[in-house]
């Protein structure tokens, strides 16, 4: 739905959203996603688990010795990789 939808139906568009998320549109383009608290949270707890997983993943790693050791100028570089690797796997999920 268009922003100025949005706007003006906002009550119905929460109950709606209570059911199903609903995609707000500017100029055509998807901006923004209004979704249930109870859809928000769950979704938040997937992320804590999978982001627990992960920590908990690397720090195995590190009492078996298996990590790289990276000069601080290649920080960047390896962060960029570490976002597009998030990215490519969200879109594959």
């Amino acid at each position: 739905m268009s922003f100025h939808d949005a706007k003006g139906r906002f009550g119905q568009h929460l109950d709606t959203a209570r059911r199903e998320p609903v995609t707000i549109e500017c100029h055509g383009r998807p901006v923004a996603v209004v979704l249930s608290k109870e859809e928000y949270d769950e979704l938040n707890d997937i992320k804590l688990r999978q982001l627990r997983a992960e920590i908990d993943a690397g720090l195995a790693d590190l009492e078996r010795g298996a990590y790289t050791d990276y000069a601080p100028e290649a920080l960047p570089k390896l962060a960029e990789r570490i976002k597009a690797a998030g990215r490519e796997r969200l879109g594959k999920e």
